[in-house]
């Protein structure tokens, strides 16, 4: 089972990060993901959406069914 260790450290001069965990054996090999710059204030993907010019063809999910359904019916005409 692939386990996660979260660290938390702070880069030392010369860009090196360093971190000891006792859970880790020596020879494992590890995936390591470094994070940085602003990573505890992301937005939320609807925050990004509304953010956007506001030329989107519909503002809910009901305006999206009925333009739709309108399809739909003139498809039968």
């Amino acid at each position: 089972m692939q386990k996660t260790l979260r660290i938390r450290t702070t880069v030392l001069p010369g860009g090196k990060v360093e971190f000891i965990s006792p859970e880790l054996e020596a020879g494992q090999t590890v995936d390591v993901v470094v994070l940085h710059g602003d990573t505890e204030t992301g937005r939320s993907v609807m925050e990004i959406l509304n953010s956007g010019p506001s030329r989107r063809l519909f503002q809910t999910a009901e305006e999206v069914k009925a333009y739709l359904k309108e399809e739909k019916t003139s498809w039968d005409r």
